[in-house]
């Protein structure tokens, strides 16, 4: 298959065309051509206004529900929502039924990308059944292909587990991904534990709980010197304690939540239950310290956390209602909408460069005889989301029918080219 590419910015630091408006001719999945002005036959043609061209995006945490919980979302549903999304490849957390917590789980869920414009990563179980007792096989996993290792939506409690795990994934350079909750503070909390909490008659949830984590997190990372990850970062505190960590020089990094840095917990005056979710929309003052910590560093990636839900765990009183929301097709939409003046290298950053270091994903480069692995977007023009098109099984969504800056033109990978519509 050939494929051109008309005037497109090259975003990709590695590339001797970075920042340069070039046309690009893909033959058979490989870019055989990068010049002002290509003019050749191609089975596609890609010419859309302001379009630019990165590196293809990473997502480190999805939920794709498959295998147990189908009805929610299935590993094919979720694929068509990561690349309607712009992603090219796609951590997925461990909480199915069976639980990813050996080979042949990881190799059923890879088996299912073959063919396929995305690469599937399934993040390994760091304890049995993530349920924190006992740890699971890492070594075994990690020689079928687990891309990094924790309990996805059940933060490690003990310490003295989390400190075998770190120690046990040293050995093959692995990471550790961690959700920081202390299950113990705010077990009943619905919503943040302040002004908001009151005024809706919701118990709170403090954000010490998160806090507490990562300190304890941060003492064990320093005495094993391994490697973490802690993913959805809420709060202004935890990006200082993270930000203080990096500055001794630990192996930590982070990723926040698109949604984390678009609303706050003032948005729930309506008990809108798409915007329950864990950890729980902070205060505006949190919002705005994530929003700088994109812009200074401090913050790595951007995780989706697509967490599909069925409609009866959504269409019900705002107590009973399920966490999680859909991410994963609007996440690159509100992170410009949220952060409208970032550059396009920092957005390539965040969602693609970071994550590709950290997680020693095979870090491709746009030039002539490199494997196509590539995004295509604008950071013009806006996107509405709606449920016509969303490409998940589920419909928990907050962004419908929101104007959302941006547009996910589609990727290339694996010799297949996904466009949007």
């Amino acid at each position: 298959m050939k494929i051109l590419i008309k005037n497109a910015l090259i975003t990709n630091q590695r590339s001797p065309f970075n920042g340069q408006r070039k046309d690009l001719l893909i033959e058979d999945g490989i870019i055989s051509d990068i010049n002002t002005a290509i003019a050749t036959d191609a089975d596609k043609i890609i010419d859309s206004p302001n379009l630019i061209v990165s590196t293809g995006w990473v997502d480190v945490f999805a939920h794709f529900n498959e295998p147990g919980y189908e009805h929610r979302e299935t590993i094919e549903t979720g694929m068509e929502a990561g690349m309607a999304g712009g992603y090219t490849h796609l951590f997925l957390v461990p909480n199915t039924n069976p639980v990813v917590q050996n080979k042949s789980i990881i190799e059923f869920i890879k088996r299912k990308a073959v063919g396929k414009p995305v690469n599937l990563l399934p993040i390994g179980a760091a304890t049995k059944d993530t349920e924190g007792k006992d740890l699971a096989e890492m070594w075994e996993m990690h020689q079928a292909g687990a891309i990094a290792f924790g309990d996805g939506l059940n933060g490690i409690q003990s310490a003295g587990l989390l400190l075998k795990a770190l120690q046990y994934i040293k050995a093959f350079d692995s990471t550790l991904i961690q959700l920081p909750i202390d299950k113990s503070i705010g077990t009943h909390g619905l919503i943040n534990e302040g002004i908001v909490s009151t005024q809706l008659g919701l118990p709170g949830m403090p954000s010490v709980a998160e806090h507490i984590v990562i300190k304890r997190d941060i003492d064990l990372l320093k005495y094993t010197d391994s490697k973490l990850h802690i993913t959805a970062v809420s709060t202004s505190e935890s990006l200082k304690l993270i930000k203080a960590a990096k500055a001794e020089g630990l192996h930590i990094s982070c990723s926040v939540t698109p949604y984390h840095l678009f609303f706050s917990d003032e948005d729930l005056m309506e008990y809108d239950t798409n915007l329950k979710v864990n950890p729980p929309l902070r205060t505006k003052k949190d919002v705005e310290a994530l929003r700088n910590g994109v812009l200074d560093g401090t913050i790595d990636c951007i995780a989706s956390h697509h967490f599909p839900q069925h409609w009866d765990n959504k269409s019900c009183e705002f107590e009973y209602a399920k966490n999680g929301m859909l991410n994963l097709q609007t996440a690159f939409n509100v992170l410009l909408t949220a952060l409208p003046a970032i550059s396009v290298e920092k957005l390539v950053e965040m969602l693609s460069d970071n994550a590709r270091k950290l997680f020693n994903i095979p870090t491709s480069t746009i030039e002539k005889g490199a494997k196509a692995d590539i995004t295509l977007f604008t950071n013009t023009g806006n996107t509405i989301f709606t449920k016509e098109s969303n490409k998940s099984k589920s419909q928990n969504s907050p962004f419908f029918d929101k104007t959302l800056n941006g547009k996910v033109v589609g990727t290339i990978y694996n010799n297949e080219i996904n466009l949007t519509k």
